[in-house]
């Protein structure tokens, strides 16, 4: 079974917006202009989007992209909710080296809102390291950020150390609630732009 777990893009994806560039009645077809913030939507970060290190999107290698994965449960009772060590304490014994995480919440049910940006859960600075001790790979989670985009001590703080650490990070996944098995294969294709910062990605999950 695949899972597709990217968000599409439309008026409720902030730093998105597209336009008619074609009609197929006017010019003979359908095409479109898209404007797309580089973390709009379903997204993965560069290093450099913190200056972390100096790793762009085009640089990080292609083998890194498909992962076995792990599928962590959070329940999420209340706004700004940290996730910490404790929640990764399932799979503690079990995760390997090279090996991926995604972080199963159902925020992406509140896009549109205030609150999916606002009262994102997020990653604390125990967890974060605790991540790049263990060597993950991918760390993959719903809400637009691994941590308070207002604060922005803290979401640099959580980016430069998960992105300095060499755990590649991929926000605003969305459809969690479709993975149903502990561990499945994630693939992670990003937008191959130029020394970019971070680009839109396509991300599915395999499951058995």
């Amino acid at each position: 079974m695949i899972v597709d777990l990217t968000t599409a893009y439309s008026d409720k994806v902030s730093g998105f917006s597209c336009e008619a560039a074609r009609t197929k009645i006017k010019d003979g077809w359908n095409a479109s202009n898209l404007h797309i913030y580089s973390h709009a939507g379903t997204h993965m970060d560069a290093p450099f989007h913190f200056e972390a290190t100096d790793v762009r999107i085009d640089e990080i290698p292609v083998e890194r992209f498909i992962s076995k994965a792990h599928v962590v449960s959070v329940k999420v009772n209340q706004p700004k909710q940290m996730i910490t060590v404790s929640d990764f304490a399932m799979i503690g014994n079990v995760i390997k080296q090279g090996e991926s995480i995604i972080i199963k919440t159902g925020w992406s049910k509140l896009l549109g809102t205030d609150k999916f940006r606002n009262d994102l859960p997020r990653i604390s600075k125990d967890a974060a390291e605790w991540l790049v001790n263990r060597k993950v790979n991918i760390l993959a989670v719903e809400p637009p950020s691994v941590a308070d985009v207002n604060n922005l001590p803290e979401v640099t703080l959580i980016h430069q150390i998960l992105l300095g650490g060499n755990v590649i990070i991929v926000e605003g996944i969305c459809n969690t609630e479709a993975l149903t098995k502990e561990t499945v294969q994630l693939i992670a294709l990003p937008l191959k732009i130029y020394k970019g910062d971070g680009a839109p990605a396509r991300i599915i999950a395999i499951q058995e």
